[in-house]
């Protein structure tokens, strides 16, 4: 039995529906099993989230592999990003050392490190920590971006993308390296068929591309490329705040998320990560069917 989170997320959409086309007995921890769209007939349901611990002894029950891709960039009404990020992902490894788990498999992030500038990478580095401490054994992804065609951000853009100008927040220099939510899911399938021993991997797609650059291919690939202008982060900043102030968890963009669109995510080492795994991955443009 695989005990999977995050199965409503970029990764975990694109993971669960291989997973369950191979067959694998799958057990989804969520909030709503609604999300989970046609897939939840066909796996078993464990009510929870990340911020009720009790719920994790009734998911874990006969799990061998436990997949942990829950993620939250934004403080939520349940938690902080701390709390959502690093405390649970704590508690959950610890859950999972009780209840017998042989492997877990976290995604992390790249340039995850205790000293960033942003709080959710912060966070994913103690995360990481505390997984890497573990009994059982573990595999660590570190992605750059994951993206998908219809995922939220791709979606901001596009809607973004109608208006005469594209806003970039910040200087928009940060490198980052995307990766398909979809190739990301096959070095999944592949770490799971994996042998012994402990690993971390680095997921990065093949091209080096700014923010600026990612916001430009996005608004081509929609059919309607935009003169872009930039905001000093300064007024990003305030700007989104005083929409959090009004808007609490339903605001369309928090600061948060903005300043992680400038910090560089990128690995030195490019694809080799996935292409360890058998998982050669394709560029953005590509996927993207921007020309």
């Amino acid at each position: 039995m695989i005990l999977l989170t995050g199965a409503t997320g970029v990764v975990g959409t694109a993971l669960l529906r291989r997973l369950t086309a191979r067959g694998e007995p799958i057990r989804c921890l969520v909030r709503d099993p609604r999300r989970l769209g046609p897939e939840r007939v066909r796996v078993q349901i464990a009510l929870g989230d990340l911020a009720d611990p009790p719920s994790f002894r009734n998911a874990l029950r006969g799990v061998r592999t436990v997949v942990h891709l829950a993620a939250s960039i934004r403080d939520q009404p349940q938690g902080s990003i701390e709390e959502l990020n690093g405390i649970a992902t704590w508690r959950l490894v610890q859950a999972a050392e009780r209840a017998g788990v042989e492997h877990f498999v976290f995604f992390s992030a790249l340039s995850a490190s205790v000293h960033d500038r942003t709080r959710f990478l912060r966070a994913k580095a103690l995360a990481e920590e505390a997984v890497r401490e573990s009994s059982v054994r573990t595999t660590i992804f570190a992605p750059s971006i994951v993206y998908s065609t219809d995922d939220r951000y791709v979606a901001l853009l596009e809607r973004l993308s109608l208006l005469p100008v594209m806003v970039v927040p910040g200087r928009g220099r940060a490198l980052f390296q995307p990766i398909w939510a979809g190739d990301a899911a096959d070095c999944v399938m592949a770490a799971l068929d994996g042998g012994d021993g402990s690993r971390r991997y680095e997921l990065a797609g093949p091209d080096t591309i700014s923010h600026e650059a990612m916001v430009a291919l996005v608004s081509r690939a929609a059919g309607r490329e935009r003169l872009r202008v930039h905001v000093p982060s300064p007024v990003v900043r305030a700007t989104l705040r005083g929409a959090e102030a009004l808007m609490k968890s339903k605001t369309p963009a928090t600061w948060d998320e903005a300043e992680l669109l400038e910090v560089s995510m990128t690995s030195p080492t490019g694809t080799a990560g996935a292409e360890s795994l058998g998982v050669r991955p394709r560029p953005m443009a590509a996927v993207l069917g921007a020309r």
